[in-house]
């Protein structure tokens, strides 16, 4: 028994590596597949709901997937529908889909050795491109003590203000605690039945979220790489640069914009005050991020709202972030190649530094298969529900992009939408380059290069 063991470990860890060699990618789907599965299976048992039956198994899955990817779709009310042992299971999903699908499978491959080999470094390389692999233990070190840092800290803010509105001891923990780790990793789950509404024009409640929200959506490599060169942004990389940069711009457009056209909306901002009103922009403005927190009702919005909103959700946060979309970096490389062809340069540049060809090529192959993606499941739920078409895309994007904003649709839709929904939500958490080279049998190498002829374009 005692040979038995490390023989059992020693073959594990084989086989882990040799999933490593052949397809980091593919096994990090693999693995977090595998989470989605057991978070379904524990969200099945009766003792997950509050009224002690077992759930559905399409909403078992559809919170899993929600959950593990950090979604924050719902099609049960969370802090009405699932038990404690229910919102433990769905806050520890978040928790691990939080690290991000590659750290996942690197954490599984030194779980199994013991140890971070080359093969583990590799594995996380493959996410965070400009890791080098000597960082790749410093990378991993910093995912976890951020997420535990920034989640405590957030929680330590906000259990003064919920002890302040007569919960005890027990449940102001508890909802510090929960939106502390939903907030950082960009889960948009809550607690309780009434959400964050009550606290549309609370500052102490909502600007730690907004914080959280939006250090979670910048992504690890930013983090480590700011951190380092904290009082020297001239240091900073090039990919760091590019996030903070375009992330900032359009969290403060996305709040002057949902602030001019919600203004004079009855339904949300006009009997707010202009304290109130401030923070509910700058709220909405963050959210699309994939925070997936609402202050009001979103689907009492304006139709240009959603619209404004499914761009920046489809944009989403930071690559190996907790955020989804395409990613800010890669509306940044294609604007910049705008820019440049519009100047008449022949080089892509910003920051002084010169990016490659084969960066805006990748920006957009995600962009087209994102889009494709998007438009397919749209046309796939308006066959299903007969719903219109703003509220389908908005619900569609949400998903893509790992956001969990909703017009308030995704609990009457038909189990066949849902898993559609499902799917891309694993898909928008994985990544659709990460999909591509999973199912992809092996690289292809060109060894003869055909004669250059350029088409007439536009």
């Amino acid at each position: 028994m005692a040979r038995g063991g490390p023989g059992v470990a020693w073959r594990a860890r084989e086989i882990v590596d040799r999933s490593a060699r052949q397809s980091p990618a593919r096994l990090a789907l693999g693995v977090f597949a595998l989470v989605i599965a057991i978070v379904t299976v524990a969200l099945s048992a009766p003792w997950a709901t509050a009224s002690g039956e077992r759930a559905p198994f399409v909403d078992a899955l559809f919170t899993a997937a929600s959950a593990s990817t950090v979604t924050g779709l719902v099609v049960v009310p969370t802090g009405e529908y699932w038990s404690m042992w229910g919102l433990i299971v769905i806050l520890v999903a978040i928790q691990i889909g939080g690290l991000g699908v590659m750290t996942l499978a690197s954490l599984l491959g030194m779980a199994v050795s013991r140890r971070i080999g080359l093969t583990q470094r590799l594995l996380v390389s493959s996410e965070t491109k400009e890791t080098r692999l000597g960082e790749v233990g410093s990378l991993i070190r910093t995912v976890i003590i951020t997420s535990v840092v920034l989640e405590l800290v957030i929680a330590i803010v906000l259990f003064p203000r919920f002890l302040m509105f007569d919960e005890n001891l027990g449940d102001a923990a508890w909802h510090s605690i929960f939106y502390a780790i939903s907030a950082f990793n960009s889960a948009g789950f809550v607690p309780t039945p009434y959400g964050l509404e009550p606290f549309v024009s609370d500052w102490w409640v909502l600007m730690p979220i907004i914080v959280g929200v939006f250090i979670g959506s910048l992504g690890f490599p930013v983090i480590l790489n700011v951190a380092r060169h904290l009082r020297e942004p001239r240091r900073w990389s090039l990919h760091s640069k590019l996030t903070v940069t375009t992330s900032v711009g359009l969290v403060v457009a996305g709040s002057i914009l949902v602030a001019a056209f919600e203004w004079t909306n009855p339904g949300t901002f006009k009997p707010l005050g202009p304290s109130a009103t401030a923070l509910a922009s700058l709220f909405a403005g963050v959210m699309p991020r994939s925070g997936g927190f609402s202050t009001v009702d979103v689907g009492e919005m304006h139709e240009g709202t959603w619209l404004l909103m499914d761009a920046l959700m489809f944009v989403g946060g930071g690559s190996a972030s907790t955020a989804g979309g395409i990613k800010v970096t890669t509306l940044a490389v294609m604007l910049l190649a705008i820019i440049a062809e519009g100047r008449g340069d022949k080089d892509v540049e910003a920051f002084g530094r010169r990016i490659p060809r084969e960066a805006l090529q990748v920006a957009i192959a995600v962009s087209l298969v994102s889009a494709t993606l998007v438009l397919v499941s749209s046309l796939l739920l308006l066959a299903m529900t007969g719903l219109t078409l703003d509220k389908v895309l908005f619900e569609v994007i949400s998903a893509f992009a790992t956001c969990g904003l909703s017009t308030g649709i995704t609990a009457d839709l038909p189990d066949g939408a849902k898993y559609v929904l499902t799917v891309l939500m694993f898909i928008g958490r994985t990544g659709t380059m990460t999909l591509a080279a999973a199912l992809a049998l092996r690289n292809r190498r060109r060894v003869i290069r055909l004669p250059e002829e350029r088409p007439i374009i536009g």
